[in-house]
């Protein structure tokens, strides 16, 4: 009766043993279309599962439609520079702290980050609120720093320098446990020509930044160190020229500006240093720091800045970036003698653009040659666990055959023994 009873539990689980190995053909790995869940087989577990690096099959598809042949690097980057993930951890004390610099995609992208995060607990963002409640989960605390969710708390579109003096003590001053937090600094860069004349049209439309507070050694810059391009309260109407004719326009390299740890070079005192050796200081420092944060992306490149942006922090997207180049930049016809003069006075931002390019392009290479790589590990376990299944098969198979021949071999037994028992007693 036990064996029957064995017999009895044994047909399901090679039925179903069966059916997973016909389910790995028909859903091969990395499929999104099936999921299946197996479980324990007789001591032969699956490899485990994990988050499929290709996890939105079609915007996978457009990086590879995108994809340069492999590059080679102007610049000598080690794999410490190319290697980008960090163990973000949304619980813990881990803040995200995003550096907007003016006209560079900022707030296309800032709204990504506290409306289309895959969260276990997602901002709260109220119809008719520019700013969202982006709180940890179960707690009552921040873990994004930036405009649409802890406003312009250290001043409007401040820069790395205030940024980096000013978060801890405003983080602090918001929650009431002081925590030793951990910050990732993020940001978004642009095309210098692209990013220059967007900036113009903006101000022509009316648009000021004279309330931010370019703080630095503890102080704003004077009237004298940081002279205004206009006079009443706005520039509406400027003509390109007369933007490009004001020199102490902070529209001329503002994204070297914006990242370089003002405070090596004076703040906005010219007279600290030659311009020479201020440029060389201004330039070296805003390629330190941005290539020593978490993640900045490339308004020209935003499926690549999405796919970075999630493999860096192991947070996903619930909707894929979309590039639009029809901008009001895209749209302004200039001359080459004048899109060379935006080039000379944006010299630094072109340096640091082409440097920030080539590193982003070799970062998102390197990023995708190790996945692939550990996708094709993870088909090669597969298929190793495949054959093992199917061996097991052949050892039970073959097992309950001969159980079988054994059966059958004592039933034999049994019958003639009865046979002899009966004639026995006919006998007697």
């Amino acid at each position: 009766m036990d064996d029957k009873s064995n017999k009895l539990i044994l047909v399901p689980i090679l039925a179903i043993l069966f059916v997973m190995i016909g389910y790995q053909y028909i859903c091969p790995p990395g499929s999104n279309s099936c999921h299946f869940r197996t479980g324990d087989s007789r001591g032969i577990s699956p490899p485990p599962a994990q988050l499929s690096p290709s996890e939105d099959l079609y915007r996978d598809q457009e990086l590879e439609d995108d994809s340069p042949p492999k590059l080679s690097s102007k610049f000598n980057f080690s794999e410490r520079d190319l290697k980008r993930h960090v163990d973000f951890n949304i619980r813990g004390n881990d803040v995200i702290v995003f550096l907007h610099i003016q006209k560079t995609g900022g707030t296309t992208f800032g709204r990504h980050l506290v409306r289309n995060i895959r969260l276990e607990q997602p901002c709260d963002c109220q119809p008719g609120q520019k700013k969202c409640t982006c709180h940890r989960p179960g707690k009552a605390e921040s873990w994004l720093f930036s405009r649409f969710s802890t406003g312009w708390s250290c001043g409007l579109h401040a820069d790395w320098t205030e940024l980096t003096n000013c978060v801890p003590a405003i983080m602090d001053k918001r929650e009431a446990q002081k925590n030793r937090r951990n910050f990732y600094y993020i940001t978004m860069l642009r095309d210098p020509v692209s990013r220059y004349l967007s900036e113009w049209k903006h101000v022509q439309r009316g648009a000021t930044w004279k309330t931010s507070l370019h703080m630095c050694d503890g102080r704003s810059p004077t009237q004298d160190e940081l002279p205004t391009c206009y006079s009443g309260d706005d520039w509406a109407g400027v003509t390109l020229l007369e933007f490009m004719d004001c020199p102490s326009n902070l529209a001329n390299n503002r994204q070297v500006r914006m990242l370089a740890d003002l405070s090596l070079v004076g703040c906005y005192n010219l007279s600290s240093m030659n311009e020479s050796e201020r440029n060389h200081i201004l330039l070296s420092s805003a390629k330190a720091n941005l290539r020593n944060m978490a993640f900045y992306g490339l308004t020209e490149f935003q499926r690549k800045t999405q796919y970075l942006f999630e493999r860096t922090f192991s947070l996903r997207f619930i909707s894929a970036f979309t590039q639009i180049n029809s901008t009001r930049a895209a749209n302004v016809d200039i001359g080459e003698d004048v899109r060379r003069r935006i080039e000379g006075l944006n010299f630094l931002d072109v340096q640091l653009y082409d440097y920030a390019k080539d590193l982003f392009l070799q970062r998102f290479q390197f990023t995708r040659q190790r996945e692939r790589q550990e996708e094709r590990l993870k088909r090669r376990e597969e298929r190793r666990w495949l054959r093992e299944q199917r061996a097991f098969l052949s050892r039970r198979r073959q097992q309950e055959e001969e159980e079988e021949e054994e059966e059958e071999e004592e039933e034999g037994e049994v019958v003639a023994t009865t046979e002899d028992y009966a004639s026995q007693v006919v006998r007697w």
